[in-house]
């Protein structure tokens, strides 16, 4: 067993804010530098990479974790008022340069008092200074997991979510070979919220503005047109109590055979967000068009009326 395989592939690491910006009127854009995080992720392999972020209590420093394989049952023994609240992000960007690491992460703003939770509100207070707790990769260890978007070889690729999927999107077409084709669906708030992206030429991307209609009325006959699919009904699924969609072409949290090798097809689907929406999706593709599982990764990031934990 090499030296390597010894050592955790997480690192729990102590960032601190280096900048706040708000990018639109629903992202707010926060960079995270400090010498602990020098060993997070490897750069040009980040795609929709997720990690942990630990914020502070409110009144409460940030909690101290010895960073070791059981810093997770360490976190959960502390009292409930002072050990701070988890969530899980992906990467917007990894900077590796002679000034260190950088990491940048677009926090969407729920500040309405129904839907908001402690990362929007630590996120909309921000500053330069404050410190919160990042779990992710080490540097050159591939085997952590948190990676979903496997293309394998498929010819083309069609990317969908809402703004909670809109950073991984971002990063996934920015990551991607120049000679990427495909189409990109992004479900936003409001206009105001149409983000650069650095994309393949051969991608195209359509944004979708909700201006007020729910999750996924913009976005499941916009992807399902593009198909060529026109459903009778297409308002998301009201999924069991407790229930968040996690389908993947090697996992299924829903007990589905699963496939046993790389992806081989014409296209490959990478879904994400509401997962509601997503289920919709989902049964669309999989049941309506015939698509094979092994194709397609869905994932529910979150479930409107649900307050998400880790």
């Amino acid at each position: 067993m090499s030296a390597d395989t010894l050592v955790s592939p997480f690192l729990l690491a102590r960032a601190t804010v280096t900048a706040v910006e708000r990018v639109s009127p629903s992202f707010v854009r926060v960079t995270l530098g400090g010498p602990e995080i020098t060993d997070l992720g490897t750069p040009g392999a980040v795609l929709d990479q997720r990690i942990k972020l630990i914020f502070p209590s409110p009144g409460a420093p940030l909690p101290s974790l010895a960073g070791t394989a059981d810093w997770y049952q360490e976190w959960l023994a502390l009292p409930e008022n002072t050990r701070g609240s988890m969530r899980t992000y992906s990467i917007r960007e990894l900077t590796v340069d002679a000034a260190g690491t950088t990491l940048t992460i677009d926090f969407v703003l729920h500040l309405d008092p129904t839907s908001t939770g402690p990362a929007s509100l630590w996120a909309s207070a921000a500053a330069p200074g404050q410190e919160i707790l990042v779990l992710g990769p080490r540097r050159g260890r591939t085997d952590g997991g948190g990676i979903e978007y496997y293309p394998g070889d498929a010819s083309s690729i069609l990317l969908a979510g809402d703004e909670t999927a809109a950073p991984a999107i971002a990063r996934i077409l920015e990551d991607s070979p120049a000679s990427t084709r495909g189409a990109a669906f992004i479900e936003v708030p409001e206009a105001g919220d149409i983000l650069p992206i650095a994309a393949p030429a051969g991608v195209e991307i359509t944004w979708l503005p909700r201006d007020g209609k729910a999750h996924g009325e913009a976005l499941i006959p916009a992807v399902l047109e593009h198909l060529g699919s026109q459903p009778v009904d297409s308002a998301p699924e009201v999924l069991p109590e407790g229930e968040l969609l996690w389908e993947t072409p090697t996992f299924s949290g829903l007990g589905e055979e699963t496939s046993s090798g790389d992806v081989h097809a014409d296209r490959y689907f990478w879904i994400a967000g509401e997962s509601g929406v997503v289920t919709t999706l989902r049964r669309h593709l999989v049941k309506g068009l015939g698509i094979d599982r092994g194709q397609v990764a869905f994932m529910g990031y979150w479930r409107k009326g649900v307050a998400m934990r880790g």
